[in-house]
Order: structure tokens, then sequence, then C-alpha cells
């Protein structure tokens, strides 16, 4: 296979297939492949023109030259194919509204009157039921304005009005399918799981694999703040699951022996084996989908707030419709007032408004799991930072072990690093990459791993006690002490450092001393925040007075609180609350969680622990914290458009109703007006709120230099 360049400019290419067609697997399977690559930042394929639109960074020659080996037979056995492809839903709808369009037209243009009234009459069916259903259940429902609309202007013999109501009133039916489907499957895809390897229990003990390995029948064990991966029966020990992922169950629900565990679910406490049921835990997807479209507590106030307002209005339309019949005794004024509702533009464009939010938040790298949290930021202003992995570098970097009691220094950052793996956050992180970089191999030595009450870890080491945590979990909780004569090394320990504790059998063994550097952007974006009306920023760290103090104030934070527990964290989000402020909370890791459970809206960095990601309802990309302001921008965007929405929906319906009951407007171009309205506001609650800050256009600066050649491909 071979491809042809045709347009190219620095870190962009536009390439087009050599082949008659594309089928959409074919076409996922390439943008799935192109995405894995570590040069490609955005791609996009058209199955239909079998083009390619490529975003790169590094080498043109590498990336050419991978284009040159692809083959369609090796990416199937490397690539994993989405189990949903949007692309099969978007073509799907545009089947349909072509051909309802096209139907009409054809309808319009070539059929008879006569077949054409019976074709109406025909298509009237399911309106007429859907209205009669509405009055025998007793509920004034739109429903039923539109069953009477049409059936009175068949009745009055003004059949192209009823067929342009009902045409107008399917293509917004189907617009509205089509934008929630799609809004729930982008979702859906981004808080699917996204785990790379897992801990298998072998004969010989535990191996690091990859979850593509991973079988029916496997044993993987999962400890305190791991995501489960896989539906799976507990063999082997006692956990508390977090479950609100799945189920919306406030309170970890016990798991033991016997009893089943489901993908995506977070472990809170203890450790388990358990034995695979369904390897790939795409289930996972299927049940997110459904909450997603089930969980009505979810809702934003708006949009429960037009949806009870659409209803309350519908009676008041069809009294107005009556009202107008007694005092003109004209039909067609009657008429008018009754083609106009509130209904369908408030319940139609409001949730569309917000599940475009919620879509538009995705493409800049921020999962948002309901239309409430886009609600709560929006009117949100404080702002509660957690420091490590937050405010500062997403990949801190050990700069010193300092040993103590005659410790060898590589031998304590292998058995830290040996403890540390088996918890990921951003300073074990950094323990293990800097263990990896020296070269040592830390293989299991040691006995049952168990995380303490987000304090620290605890295990067994040839007999012997091994603590690894904060200064306030190894020396108050533990009482571990310092050697006899080095009190003076432990107080000269540097202070620009944030520091992990090492202690052995009750004796202080090493400080890793961790390098965490401050966001290069953190400045700049809490500024931002507060042009944007936030008034109040905190940061909380467990780190000493000295070393909060330190990052406070090259942060530019308004407040901080150091040496703080997980507790603590929870009670001052609380505290700020019950004084009436509404709060973020964002953070990263296990200590988190309490926090981002309290706040108003909790945000979650995606490369932290997998319970805070779990329990946070919103989630942003670790890169940079720009995307807290371009979060912040698209809420406040969706509430104006939402009041917009009103103010445009109320004045202009009522417009429509006062200019029908005054004999200005006939019954067809009121129902015309009132629903490509409908349409209209529906059409704009979809399109962007906002230009998105740093896209990958804007970063890239394109040369004026077109050029244009072949790339010859490896033919399968």
């Amino acid at each position: 296979m071979n491809a042809t360049i045709l347009h190219e400019s620095r870190g962009r290419i536009r390439l087009k297939l050599r082949q008659k067609q594309m089928t959409l697997p074919q076409a996922d399977l390439l943008e799935a492949w192109l995405r894995e690559k570590p040069w490609a930042r955005q791609v996009v394929v058209h199955e239909r023109t079998c083009c390619v639109i490529l975003y790169y960074d590094g080498d043109r020659q590498v990336m050419l030259d991978a284009f040159r080996h692809f083959s369609w037979k090796e990416a199937e056995q490397t690539t994993a194919l989405p189990t949903h492809s949007s692309r099969a839903l978007n073509r799907e709808f545009e089947e349909k509204l072509v051909g309802k369009v096209l139907c009409k037209a054809a309808s319009a243009l070539f059929l008879p009157a006569p077949l054409r009234m019976a074709r109406i009459l025909w298509h009237m069916l399911p309106f007429v039921r859907r209205g009669l259903g509405c009055l025998f259940r007793r509920r004034m429902k739109v429903e039923l304005l539109d069953a009477l609309s049409i059936s009175i202007s068949a009745c009055r013999g003004d059949f192209g009005t009823a067929g342009m109501v009902m045409f107008l009133l399917e293509v917004g039916e189907l617009l509205e399918e089509w934008t929630r489907k799609k809004s729930v499957e982008d979702l859906a895809q981004c808080m699917s799981l996204h785990v790379d390897r897992v801990w298998m229990r072998t004969g010989q003990g535990e191996t690091l694999v990859p979850v593509s390995q991973i079988q029916p029948g496997d044993a993987v064990v999962v400890r305190a703040g791991g995501i489960i991966p896989m539906d799976g029966m507990v063999l082997e020990g006692e956990v508390t699951v977090n479950q609100a992922s799945l189920t919306g169950e406030s309170i970890p629900v016990p798991k033991r022996p016997g009893g089943m565990v489901y993908a995506g679910t977070v472990v809170e406490e203890g450790e388990c084996v358990f034995e695979v049921k369904q390897a790939s835990g795409q289930s996972r997807y299927d049940q997110i989908v459904h909450m997603i479209e089930q969980s009505e507590q979810m809702k934003s106030e708006a949009e429960s707030k037009a949806a009870n307002l659409a209803d309350k209005l519908v009676p008041y339309t069809f009294a107005g419709s009556i009202l107008s019949f007694v005092l003109t005794r004209n039909a067609a004024r009657a008429l008018s007032v009754l083609m106009v509702d509130f209904s369908c533009a408030l319940k139609l464009a409001m949730p569309l408004a917000v599940l475009s939010a919620m879509r538009e938040a995705g493409r800049a790298h921020v999962t948002v799991k309901g239309g409430k949290f886009l609600e709560a930021v929006a009117a949100a202003d404080t702002i509660v930072f957690d420091k490590t992995g937050t405010l500062t570098h997403a990949c801190p970097q050990v700069a010193q072990v300092v040993t103590f009691g005659g410790k060898g220094e590589q031998e304590m950052l292998r058995l830290a690093a040996c403890l540390e793996e088996h918890f990921p956050h951003s300073m074990a992180n950094a323990v293990v990459a800097e263990a990896k970089r020296r070269g040592l191999k830390h293989d299991e030595y040691h006995s049952k791993v168990e995380y303490l009450v987000a304090h620290g870890i605890a295990s067994t080491v040839n007999g012997e006690k091994v603590l690894i945590g904060s200064a306030h979990f190894v020396f108050e909780d533990e009482q571990c002490r310092i050697p006899e004569g080095e009190q003076e090394r432990f107080e000269a320990l540097p202070p620009e450092y944030s520091h992990l504790y090492l202690a052995a059998g009750g004796k202080l063994a090493a400080v890793i001393c961790i390098s965490d550097p401050l966001r290069e952007e953190t400045k700049d974006v809490l500024n931002a925040l507060r042009t944007m009306g936030i008034q109040r920023t905190v940061m909380l760290t467990g780190d000493s007075q000295r070393t909060a103090a330190a990052i406070a104030a090259q942060a530019g934070v308004d407040d901080f609180r150091a040496e703080v527990l997980p507790a603590d964290k929870a009670a001052y989000v609380a505290q700020l609350r019950r004084e009436g402020h509404k709060v973020l909370m964002v953070g990263d890791g296990i200590n988190d969680s309490p926090a981002l459970s309290e706040a108003d809206a909790g945000i979650a960095v995606s490369d932290g622990a997998a319970i805070a990601r779990e329990i946070a309802d919103i989630t942003i990309a670790a890169d940079n914290l720009w995307e807290l302001v371009e979060l912040r921008r698209i809420s406040m965007a969706l509430m104006e458009r939402i009041h917009s929405n009103y103010r445009f929906v109320i004045g202009f319906n009522g417009a429509l109703i006062a200019l029908g009951v005054l004999g200005f407007l006939p019954p067809a171009v009121s129902a015309m007006l009132h629903n490509l309205s409908t349409l209209g506001v529906s059409l704009r609650s979809m399109s962007c709120l906002t230009s998105q800050l740093p896209s990958v256009q804007q970063k890239i600066k394109p040369q004026k230099k077109s050029m244009s050649g072949t790339v010859f491909l490896r033919k399968d």
C-alpha cells in the first residue's frame, strides 16, 4: 500500500491512501495505530476520502518511515480496536438524516396530491398515538400539543402544514438522539479503563505483566488504592471496594473470598487475589453508558429546571389556544397558538448544551461525569490544591538519599523502590524511577505489603518491620526513633526538598529527598483563574511548614496549610463549604480522596492514584494545569448559553403566540417559525462554546510553503 502527500507544513501532514475505499474498521485501526506512536499528537482519518491528517513531533523522516512499513495485517495483531466505534454511529445518523430529507423532497416534488395526503395521514399515526397516550394517562405534555396541532391542521385540510410540522419534529428528534448518543459514547470512552499492567500471581510469585496477556482463570493481585482491571471472583484476602463509579454506592463494600469484583472499581483498604472472569474488562464500557443514561442525579440544576418548566408551560399554551378561540371565534388563530409551545426548545436545548459542553471538555482532555459538576465549576469561588503532583511537577525526582544507622545508600533505595512500586503516586514513581536509573533490581523479597490509612507503607523483611512514609507516620504513629548520635545529621536535612522516611526495626534507616519542582505554568494558571472570578486559592500539603511556605510563595496561592493529614484536608474543605463557599478540590493521591468527595466538585489528575480518579467528579490530563482554565471557561460559557437559551425561547415563542392571537401569523407560518427556532437553538446548543486553550492547532505554527509528493508504503 502507498500514499500521496497532499499538503505538508511544519508538524502537520495530509496524506491520501492509494486505495479505492476504506472500511470503518480499517479507519479505526489506522487511527488507533497512529495514536500509539510517540510522535503523533493528533490524528484524524477520513474513511470516505481515504485521507489522513496528522500532527506530529520530532523527525519527519521517522514518521514517514513508519508509514512506509505500515501493514494492515501487522496492525491488526498489535493494535487493539475500540469496542464501540463512533464512526459507525455517525454514519448511521448521517444516513438517517439524508434519507429523511430526500424522502421529504421526493414526496413534495413527485407524488401527486392524493398520495401525499395518504402519506401524511399514515405518518400522523405515531404522533396521534403518543398524544392519546398522554390523554389516557391524564398528563398534559408536549406530545399532546403536537398531536392536536397536527390533527387539527389535517382536519382543516392544511396537509402541507401538518407534513412540515412532522418533518421538523422528526429532524429535531433525530438530532437530539444523535447528539445524546454521541456525547454518551465520547464520555464513556473517556471514563473507560486505561490500565497497562497488572500484578499476576504465578507459581514463582508476583509478576508485573501487560494487561493484554491476562486470560480468564489467571490470578491477579490488587492492593489498597489500586483499580480492579477486570471482572473476577476473590480467591484470597479481604478488601473494601469503592463501587461508586458503577453503582453510586457512597459506602465502600467489603469483599471476601467468593465475592465478585468488577472492572473499574477501586480497592480502598486491604489487598486481595482474584480470579479473572472477563479478561478484556470491556463490560466496564456498557456499565458506564448505562450509568450515564440512567443517572438523574448527575443532571445540572439548570437541566432539571428546564425540564420542570417545560412541563409546567404546556397547560398554559393549551389554555391560551382555547382562550384565543373563545375570544376570536377564529380557529386559525387558536391553531397558531397551539402550534407554539415552550417545552420543545427548553427540553431539547438544555440537555444538548450540557452534553455538548461535556464533549468539548473531553476534547480538551477533561472528563466530566455529569452536568451538575460543570455547574459547580462555574459557580466556584475557591479552589483548594494538593501540592505534590498537582501544583508541583508531575514527575518529581530523587535528589539525594541520606542514610542513618550505617545503612548503605543503594540498598535503602532498592528497598524503598520495592515497597513503593505497589502503590503508584508521583513521589513513589520517583523512587522507582531512580532505582531503575541506577540499575537496582528490586525483586520481591518482603512479605505482605500494607498501605496504612493513607499515611505510609508497611512490610516485613527478614523478620524485621519496614516502614516508609511521612514524618508523622514514621515518628508519631509508629514511634520510630532516630539512631543515637545522628540527631544533628537529621536536623541538617535540606529543607527545600520533600522527604520520604524509611525505617527498619523501629529506627530511621534513610531519608529520601525528593526534588518536586513547581509546575512552570502554576502561577500563570492561578492568575488566569482569578481573572475568571476565583476569589481564593489554597494549597494543602503534608510537608513541613518551611517547605510549604517556600512552595506557596513560588506558586502565588492566597493561603496554605502544612503538615495536614487526609482527614484534615477533608475537614478543611467541609469548613469552607459551611462558610458558604463553593469549593473545588484538585488532587492526585489516595490521601486526597476524602477531600475530593467533600468538595462541590472534586478534580483529579489523570496520572494520579486510581481511587482519586474514580472518586473525583472531573479528571484532567497530567500535562499541565491550563486545562483548569479551559474547564472554567467551558463551564461559564455553558451557563451563559443556558441563560441565553432561556431568554430566546421565552421571548421568541412568546412573540409568536402574541402574533398568532392578533392574527398576523397563519398556523403554517407559526408552526414553521416555532420548529425552526427550536432546531436553531438546539443546533446552537451543539456548537462550540469556546476556542480551546492550548490546542494542537494553536501550538503549531504552519509554514507557508506547501509540498506534495508520494510516500510508498509496503503493499500487502
